[in-house]
This record gives C-alpha cells, structure tokens and sequence, in this order.
C-alpha cells in the first residue's frame, strides 16, 4: 500500500513542492491523537505550507487501525519522558468520575508527544517525497517531449495516387 500511495502522489498535479508538502502534512497528523480531525487538521497545515489537499488526505493514510496502536504507545512515551512523569498504571475498574482524569493523564502526554514525532515525520516524508516527485515529472516531461519527437519525424503512411 505504501508504494501505491507514493506511485499516486509523484503523479498528482502540482509542483514537487506542493504535492511533498500536502503529503508530509497528512503524514504529521497522524502522529496526533486528535482523531477525527486528522483530515481538516492536515489542510489546514497544508494552508500554512501551500501544500497539495489531496497528497494531504493521502498522507493520513498513514494512520490506519494496524499503525494506531504504535504510534499512540510511542506518543505516550515520549509525552511522559519529555514531562518527566510516570506513565499512568492501568486501572481495573472505570466509571465517569475517574474518566475524565485519566483521559487528561493520557491525552496531555500524547500531544506533548505527538508533537516532536508529527515534525520528525513530516520532515522524514517530505525530504525524499519532494526529490521522488521532481525526478519523475522531469523524467516523464523528458519522455513526452522524445514522443512528441518521434511523432513529428515518423515518414507520413499515406500512399501517393499518381
């Protein structure tokens, strides 16, 4: 899926910039726990880096139900290492009154985490993206261009009647 997903990006229209940029911000807002806000919090950071929404909505595809769960445990842990806190002990029984504790013991470490991850891995998308992206449109502007050659010098087919 990963290579379907870069194959479609280098093939969006757009500059290598724009597109890399769209992509690299789906991919940073994965690194959020703001779930259900992953793709109107990627265009608006495409906004910000005039980035490609659709290489933008693409890029949240990096959070998906098998990724989720590593990166919330890396987020969570990172979250409390830079807070200097312990990660909080799993509690056997729930209800209302201790549940929006422990979402607050969970959430806020996850967006002190998330952040440092989400820039690592815009900036680890981005670099290489805006590099693929810019040799295949160079490389399909050069196979258009030796196309349109080949047409122009063909001998014409049509057979003179004398």
């Amino acid at each position: 899926m990963g290579s379907y997903v870069v194959k479609r990006a280098t093939r969006l229209s757009g500059t290598p910039h724009s597109i890399a940029a769209g992509a690299a911000c789906g991919v940073a807002i994965s690194f959020t726990p703001f779930i259900g806000f992953h793709l109107l919090g990627s265009f608006l950071l495409c906004l910000l880096v005039r980035g490609n929404y659709l290489a933008a909505a693409a890029g949240t595809l990096v959070g998906n139900p098998w990724t989720f769960p590593f990166i919330w445990v890396a987020i969570y842990q990172l979250g409390h290492a830079l807070l200097g806190t312990r990660a909080a002990q799993m509690v056997e029984h729930w209800d209302l009154a201790t549940f929006f504790v422990k979402v607050e013991a969970v959430f806020w470490p996850m967006v002190v985490g998330g952040l440092p991850l989400a820039l690592i891995a815009g900036l680890a998308t981005y670099f290489p993206l805006v590099r693929m992206i810019a040799a295949y449109q160079e490389a399909r502007a050069r196979r258009r261009q030796s196309q349109r050659g080949l047409k122009a010098q063909r001998p014409s087919t049509d057979v003179g009647v004398p």
